[in-house]
């Protein structure tokens, strides 16, 4: 899962972005208002987290921008204000949660994961993404193809997943490139291709049927049918 999160004390940001990664999440940080939104809204975030006071631009309009795109971005915002009037003025702007800072790792890990339930509904408590005999663990953070293990590296990790997520979907090569090199600018998109034949070499073994199919000029898609 990808989440956002956009947070100016850059000491702060960068532990809960090292919490989430130690549980196998991927994270971008932000550490303005504008960034965040520009990230934010090219929807490819599950969760953003969003600090409320931020330069250039608050959280609230940020939630406000997303809910507007009409992006399925589930939006937990961070504050130091507590009152009943901040948390329904946070509501008001589209937000899904709302943590209170100063707040425990394990309650934001909590309320991350509750969100994730809500938004994207999982295949059974393992927290698994299944596509024929094709299993991603989640939390264990575990590949397979049949009874097969799969040693990914973090990117093919990550391609495997988006496909997963959007398994019967013709996804481009940009949209790709997108989500699995959010922050690196210098990639150009040929690396999709080389990535995803990295990727069947490792999921398809004689006599089994690749389960990417090339859509010539566009990009790829992961087939049920033919895994």
């Amino acid at each position: 899962m990808r989440i956002l999160v956009v947070e100016d004390d850059q000491r702060l940001a960068r532990l809960i972005a090292r919490v989430l990664d130690e549980e196998h999440y991927q994270v971008d940080v932000a550490h303005d208002g504008a960034t965040g939104l520009e990230l934010a809204l090219r929807g490819i975030y599950e969760v953003a987290i969003i600090d409320w006071m931020l330069p250039e631009r608050d959280g609230p309009s940020i939630c406000r921008a997303v809910r507007t795109a009409r992006l399925p971005t589930a939006l937990l915002l961070l504050t130091a204000r507590g009152q009943i009037e901040d948390k329904v003025a946070g509501f008001a702007s589209g937000a899904d949660d709302y943590l209170v800072k100063p707040f425990a790792f394990e309650e934001l890990l909590a309320r991350v994961r509750a969100l994730s339930r809500r938004f994207l509904p999982l295949a059974g408590d393992a927290q698994e993404l299944c596509l024929g005999d094709l299993v991603l663990d989640l939390r264990a953070h575990t590949a397979r193809r049949g009874l097969r293990a799969l040693d990914l590296t973090p990117t093919e990790w990550n391609l495997l997943e988006y496909l997963l997520r959007h398994a019967g979907q013709t996804l481009t090569r940009q949209q790709i490139l997108d989500y699995v090199w959010s922050y690196e600018n210098d990639v150009q998109p040929q690396m999709v291709d080389v990535y995803v034949s990295y990727l069947r070499r490792k999921l398809n073994e004689p006599g089994e049927r690749d389960p990417i199919t090339t859509v010539r000029g566009v990009g790829y898609r992961l087939e049920a049918a033919h895994v």
